[in-house]
């Protein structure tokens, strides 16, 4: 049943986005807004619908619940809305899908759709709102997404049509699916906007196989009441794994991310994973800059910072940064000639160390040099990691698990108490099925080779060149090298001959050997010879 829903979800989706085509929108900056809010107020309206009638006994048997609920006195509403469990949407008769619909076909319906979603988002500001470093609010929607649509006069037809798509569809059927559906749908609605060209701060998406590994050899059983962080959080891909692998109830989610577009897109992740609770806890803003929970520290971190990009224009603040421990290594250089390369990927990795709890674990996304730097801020960082036995161990993934960059990554894992006392490095480079995405070549794992790799970790097994199991002494040995190649034994075949057969062998070999003897002397007199006849001023 559940692949009918996703089935009918994706094709809400797409007619969204084809009224959007429709009104010139398609392939807009802005469209992504708009399908991303629709199907938000729809998810929302639809969830609360699902919610009164688990609390009213005559609505959950009612057929048209909206029509039957603007019935209720005022104080009879008010009563069910206090019953609401908490980190629902509350939504008044007006706020209603059914109530646009009914009134879609008068003059100014422009006007009347985007004041409703509005009211909405200022009547629940509490709940759902993001929040900017600087302490500005987000709303849940757009002022007014109808001023989208250049031409003033298509705009009630516009949101004629974005009303007519959403109340012919039902989300009632799909509350009780998990996380596996609705991260496939919000990667399905995501898919043409999250991509890499969104200039200076573009915004990659974590590919699944990576968040599962992460998630699932930082989570044992029984954790509960957690603090869950991403300093660079992008649409949340990570955060939703880690909170799936513990449980939505059982943790809290913070994060940071410079880019707004990115925050808009963890706000609505949240509320389709039952994360509703967090989203006070989402700030927009400069990590590295300006962290908004600096005063924090985190039972849990999973990140996959940006790699290189310019930092040029706040790097003199950083360096100023009076908290030294946080960037204890140091602020990467200024590269003069090439600014988009500087690496700020170690102000990240410090910033995540800085952040853990005395108990805290983290996976931090990392190209592969790193794990074999020799000097610098790398090896500061790996010297800090080994020597105070912190160093989990180090998954190194195939190339082009990224369909958008050509970088080799390896996933770094920390936990500052490590009760396994040893270290585990693996490559993985060797697995996975070459696939086309686009122009972009991608290595996909397969769900056996994904578990394969979750579960060689965390029993710390040793299997021939793809893993081992090490010793921080070993690893202090090795310069600090992180590189499971350089821990792998190396194996001489020997192969048993007969006397006559080596006997054989050697006369082959000596004849081979002469006359190679004798194509060397040949050259050589050729070449003395040649010398001779070159003169001055030829």
């Amino acid at each position: 049943m559940s692949q009918n829903y996703k089935v009918e979800t994706e094709q809400l989706i797409d007619n969204l986005k084809g009224v959007c085509a429709n009104y010139g929108l398609g392939n807009d900056g802005n469209e992504f807004k708009i399908i991303t809010q629709v199907f938000l107020y729809k998810f929302l309206n639809d969830k609360f619908g699902y919610e009164v009638k688990k609390l009213d006994k005559k609505l959950s048997k009612s057929e048209n619940w909206e029509k039957d609920i603007v019935s209720y006195s005022d104080n009879d509403y008010k009563l069910l809305m206090a019953r609401m469990p908490a980190g629902s949407i509350q939504l008044s008769p007006n706020h209603f899908i059914s109530y646009l619909f009914n009134n879609s076909t008068k003059d100014g319906f422009s006007t009347v759709f985007d004041d409703t979603l509005r009211d909405i988002a200022i009547s629940n500001n509490e709940i759902f709102s993001v929040h900017t470093i600087q302490g500005s609010t987000i709303r849940l929607f757009d002022d007014s997404l109808s001023n989208y649509i250049s031409d003033a006069s298509e705009r009630d037809n516009f949101c004629r049509a974005l009303i007519n798509q959403i109340s012919e569809f039902s989300f009632e059927y799909v509350f009780g699916e998990g996380f596996d559906f609705f991260s496939t749908i919000f990667e399905y609605m995501l898919k043409d906007y999250n991509k890499d060209g969104g200039g200076k701060y573009a915004e990659y998406y974590t590919p699944h196989a990576v968040a599962k590994i992460m998630a699932r050899v930082l989570v044992d059983d029984g954790v509960s009441n957690v603090s869950c962080y991403d300093p660079a959080a992008g649409s949340g891909t990570l955060l939703m794994n880690l909170a799936h692998a513990i449980g939505s109830d059982k943790c809290s989610i913070f994060s940071q991310d410079i880019s707004q577009k990115s925050s808009h897109l963890l706000r609505l992740n949240l509320i389709l994973n039952d994360l509703t609770h967090s989203i006070n806890n989402i700030i927009q803003g400069n990590t590295l800059l300006k962290p908004a929970h600096l005063d924090k520290k985190f039972n849990y971190i999973v990140t996959n910072p940006p790699f290189k990009l310019d930092f040029s224009e706040y790097h003199a603040e950083l360096n100023a940064d009076t908290n030294s421990e946080r960037f204890f290594a140091g602020v990467p250089n200024i590269t003069k000639k090439k600014k988009d390369s500087m690496e700020i990927y170690l102000l990240f990795i410090q910033h995540v160390m800085f952040s853990l709890a005395e108990n805290g674990k983290a996976a931090i996304v990392v190209p592969t040099g790193f794990i074999t730097a020799k000097s610098g801020i790398a090896q500061k960082i790996l010297k800090k990691l080994v020597d105070g036995k912190m160093l989990r161990g180090v998954v190194s993934m195939p190339s082009n698990i990224f369909a958008t960059t050509g970088t080799n990554v390896s996933i770094l894992f920390i936990d500052k108490e490590n009760k396994k006392g040893d270290v585990v490095l693996m490559d993985a480079s060797n697995l996975g099925e070459k696939i086309k995405e686009g122009k972009n070549q991608k290595t996909l794992l397969s769900t056996a080779e994904e578990d394969m790799i979750i579960a060689t970790f965390k029993k710390h097994e040793a299997i021939e060149d793809f893993s081992v199991v090490v010793g921080y002494d070993e690893i202090i040995e090795k310069g600090y090298s992180l590189s499971a190649g350089q821990y792998f034994d190396i194996k001489i075949e020997y192969v048993d001959i007969t006397q006559n057969e080596f006997n054989s062998k050697m006369v082959v070999y000596e004849k081979s050997l002469g006359e190679l003897f004798n194509q060397s002397s040949s050259l050589e007199k050729e070449i003395k010879n040649q010398l001779k006849d070159i003169k001055y001023g030829d």
